[in-house]
C-alpha cells in the first residue's frame, strides 16, 4: 500500500495510476480518496495521471491525535507532490479539500502547478462572523462536532442520506450504494480527526490565500448546496481569485461530483484543456 512518511511521522496513504499530465484530487470531509473514483476513473482514461491521497486521520493514513489543520493538511499534500516529483500538476479539490488546494497553492507556492478547479469548496470562510455576515452560525458547527463525536455512525448516514447529495429533496431518488458508500469511507477515518477538521474546514479564513493564487482556478458550486451554501462561497472566491472561471448549476447538491459525474467530469475536461492550452501558447 503506497504511502509517505510525513515530518511528524504521519503515514499518508496515496493512489496513483496512469501516465501523462498528474491530477492530483483532494477529497471533502469525512472521506478519502475513493470518494474520486469516478473522476479518476474517467481522467484515467483521457491520458492523465490521476492522484489522490487520504488526508491524515481520515480513510487509511494514520490517525494522529494532532495536525487536523489546513496547514498541515496543505503541507501533507506538498509533501505528497515532493515525493512524486510532480510538475504541470493540476489540482481538484471538493468541500474542505478545495480548502486544502487553495491553502496549499497560496502556503507552498505554484511552481509545480498549471491550474486548479474547487468544487464545492468552502472557501472564502464558512462561519459567521461580523465581516462574513451571510456564513452559517457556529452553534451549526459545534452541533456537528459533538454528533461526530458521540454519535458518529448515526449522524454519518443521516449527513449522506439528507443533505449532502441532496436526498431529502422531493423527488429525490436516493441511491443506497452511495449512502453506505459515504458512510463507509467516514467510518475508516478517526472521530478526533473528523471533530478538529470540523473547526478546520469552518472557521478557516481562506480571503488573503484566494488572493495570492494566479494560476487558472475553475470555481463549481450548485445552487442547491446545503452544506456549503453557494451564496457565501464560489461568488464570493471566483472574485477574490486573480484569474477565475465560475461555473453555477441549477439543483445541484454539494456531492455533484458523484450525483453528477457526466456533467461535472465534461465540465472539468474542457477547462483543463483550455487551461493547458493558455499556459502552452
Amino acid at each position: 500500500m503506497p504511502t509517505i512518511t510525513t515530518k511528524d511521522g504521519t503515514e499518508i496513504y496515496y493512489k496513483d495510476w496512469g501516465k501523462g499530465q498528474p491530477i492530483v484530487f483532494s477529497h471533502g470531509w469525512p472521506l478519502s480518496a475513493d470518494d474520486w473514483d469516478t473522476q479518476m476513473m474517467f481522467f484515467l482514461n483521457h491520458g492523465y495521471r490521476v492522484i489522490a491521497h487520504d488526508r491524515r486521520g481520515h480513510g487509511r493514513s494514520s490517525q494522529p491525535g494532532d495536525g487536523h489543520d489546513m496547514d498541515h493538511y496543505a503541507d501533507d499534500l506538498a509533501a505528497l507532490t515532493a515525493h512524486l516529483d510532480l510538475k504541470g500538476a493540476i489540482h481538484v479539490g471538493h468541500s474542505t479539500g478545495g480548502g486544502e488546494v487553495v491553502h496549499y497553492l497560496a502556503r507552498h507556492g505554484e511552481s509545480r502547478v498549471a491550474a486548479a478547479a474547487i468544487i464545492s469548496a468552502v472557501p472564502p470562510l464558512m462561519v459567521k462572523t461580523p465581516a462574513n455576515p451571510g456564513g452559517l452560525p457556529k452553534e451549526i458547527f459545534d452541533d456537528f462536532q459533538k454528533q461526530t463525536a458521540y454519535n458518529r455512525a448515526q449522524f454519518y448516514y443521516d449527513v449522506a442520506a439528507g443533505p449532502f447529495y441532496g436526498y431529502n429533496r422531493p423527488g429525490a431518488k436516493p441511491s443506497q450504494g452511495v449512502i453506505w458508500n459515504w458512510w463507509r469511507q467516514g467510518m475508516m477515518g478517526g472521530a478526533k480527526a473528523h471533530t478538529d477538521g470540523i473547526l478546520a474546514f469552518s472557521q478557516t479564513d481562506f480571503t488573503e490565500d484566494l488572493k495570492k493564487i494566479t494560476v487558472p482556478v475553475l470555481v463549481m458550486h450548485g445552487d442547491d448546496d446545503q452544506i456549503v451554501p453557494y451564496p457565501d462561497s464560489a461568488p464570493l472566491s471566483a472574485k477574490l481569485l486573480r484569474n477565475s472561471t465560475l461555473k453555477t448549476y441549477k439543483g445541484f447538491p454539494h456531492g455533484m461530483p458523484t450525483t453528477e459525474p457526466d456533467t461535472i467530469n465534461a465540465d472539468l475536461l474542457t477547462f483543463l484543456k483550455g487551461a493547458v492550452t493558455k499556459a502552452a501558447a
